[in-house]
């Protein structure tokens, strides 16, 4: 690429070598407990785990799929977005003590407590295929933006991000991970900034030109493309439609199970030296988000705006649906960035990956040795046992990474894109309905719940199924004509919560201790400040 020169190299250089030696400092330093691999010890502050969610949360797919989103049609993906302060809002209040209480290294741990070791097991299987396949996706989408925008060979990107991740997460653990966030957050910030930047000093009337033109073509307005016209979704309540007040609460249960589901942001916040940290890093984390997805929005409606004063056939494409609207970033980035630019924001979406991705694959790690290895395999081995198994999982884990993403590579991506999001509504299917039944309820144990799960998988498995067109004309439209697919998993968890309840008032109660385990059975006394 004519762009992208020497400069633009060695920014990427010293991105890469600043993360190598934060893995070496870490491997230097090694972690002599599992405890220390998996949750640091319990030893860090709010303000430095806030920045590493905030880093971990936002991916370079948001910092790709929100611009291209606000380009096309209007803001639409952000009513979801603004729902994540009433879910920390519940997580801070409920889930933290739980966790917190039980000292816990995984969320699994609970499952078992609650509902028994099947029910651990089945949450942390769920977990691990589910998170293999996807730091594969992002490994490789992300390589295929860094082709777009470098020009370099798809496997030389694949193998950049894979093994550099791969490198500091093995060799330094959480620790790393943690440390990695903060820099990867300030390289992520810069990049964005930067193309926002350039995007207003070329406009003729700056930020109040981009606003009008916004404004006057409905640009921030919750949009939806409808045969090629931008039209504004509905109010009310709706399950075989867009609605915001729909997508609102699918927002709600997307980041409540994000904060009690999901093994990533579970582990960081029990990472914490106190409750108060742990609450003040995901109120941090909130404090960040919010704003940035709405930046992230507003370049989106920035592109919009320059490509009208300044139109090309390519963007028009892209608007149109010749092209996908996912392209605009990278050719903005291509196209119009001086010398040199080019390279901090290739550096900014790597570093919105493999923030994601070094999380993902240490809870991985920590999830595979603590549920199913230590659990079910070897129980009585030491702590140095578990933590070679731990950077073996780690190991292995990180390959399967770098492989599933050349897979993607060779085969039908968009077909297997769309496969992924049904298989995560199947496979996940009633995972936060499960949890959420256990905290706010008192009621049922492994035998309810396991129904529960049934009924979920399979609602879950026939909505999506129908989706794809998989069962008879007939029985698809039936399906397609009462739901909207992209509710999903909300429904799903409703099922599991609803049944799960109802069949433990069938099934005799067992009168299982559940101190610490329900918001009713919480000790009084203080937690850890």
């Amino acid at each position: 690429m004519e762009n992208f020169n020497a400069v633009d190299v060695t920014v990427i250089i010293l991105y890469f070598a600043v993360i190598t030696g934060i893995g070496s400092w870490f491997a230097t330093r090694r972690s002599q407990s599992t405890e220390q691999y998996f949750v640091a010890g319990r030893s860090y502050p709010g303000w430095l785990l806030g920045i590493s969610l905030f880093g971990a949360t936002i991916s370079s797919i948001s910092f790709v799929a929100y611009p291209a989103d606000a380009f096309r049609t209007g803001y639409l993906r952000y009513i979801i977005c603004i729902t994540l302060p009433v879910a920390i809002l519940i997580a801070t209040r409920f889930f933290v003590p739980l966790f917190r209480r039980r000292r816990t290294v995984t969320v699994f741990e609970y499952l078992e407590y609650r509902f028994g070791p099947r029910t651990r097991a089945y949450g942390a299987c769920v977990f691990i295929l589910s998170q293999c396949f996807r730091v594969s996706l992002v490994q490789f989408l992300v390589a295929l933006l860094l082709h777009k925008i470098t020009g370099w060979d798809v496997v030389v990107c694949i193998l950049l991000g894979g093994v550099f991740t791969a490198y500091y997460t093995i060799a330094g653990g959480i620790r790393a991970v943690i440390w990695t966030d903060l820099f990867e957050a300030i390289v992520l910030v810069g990049g964005a900034l930067l193309v926002l930047f350039v995007v207003v000093w070329k406009m003729p009337g700056g930020v109040g030109q981009i606003i009008a033109i916004g404004i006057a073509d409905g640009k921030f307005l919750f949009n939806e493309m409808v045969d090629g016209e931008l039209v504004p979704i509905p109010w009310g309540f709706s399950l075989s439609h867009k609605t915001v007040i729909m997508l609102l609460l699918v927002g709600l249960f997307q980041w409540l199970h994000e904060y009690c589901a999901n093994q990533e942001n579970v582990q960081k916040y029990c990472s914490a030296k106190s409750t108060r940290e742990a609450r003040r890093a995901m109120w941090l984390n909130c404090l960040f988000c919010v704003p940035t997805w709405g930046y992230f929005m507003f370049l989106g409606t920035a592109f919009y705006a320059f490509y009208k004063v300044f139109p090309e056939q390519t963007t028009t494409d892209m608007l149109t649906g010749v092209r996908k609207a996912e392209e605009v970033l990278p050719y903005f980035v291509t196209t119009q960035l001086p010398r040199g630019a080019i390279g901090l924001v290739v550096a900014g979406v790597l570093g919105a990956a493999t923030s994601s991705l070094g999380a993902a694959l240490n809870s991985i790690s920590a999830v595979a040795v603590t549920d199913i290895y230590k659990r079910h395999i070897k129980n009585d081995g030491d702590d140095q046992h578990y933590m070679r198994a731990a950077r073996i999982v780690t190991f292995a884990a990180s390959c399967i990474m770098i492989g599933g993403a050349y897979l993607l590579f060779k085969a039908d991506t968009l077909t297997l894109q769309d496969l992924w999001a049904e298989f995560q509504s199947i496979v996940a299917g009633g995972l936060l309905g499960l949890f959420m039944l256990g905290i706010f309820t008192i009621r049922g144990d492994g035998r309810a719940v396991g129904a529960g799960i049934l009924f979920a998988v399979v609602f879950s498995a026939l909505v999506s199924i129908a989706g794809l067109g998989w069962l008879p004309d007939a029985m698809s439209l039936f399906i397609k004509g009462r739901f909207e697919t992209y509710y999903t998993g909300l429904i799903g968890n409703v099922v599991m919560f609803a049944l799960g309840y109802a069949l433990a008032r069938v099934f005799p109660r067992r009168e299982d201790g559940l101190r610490n385990l329900t918001m009713w059975t919480q000790d009084e006394g203080p937690m850890d400040a």
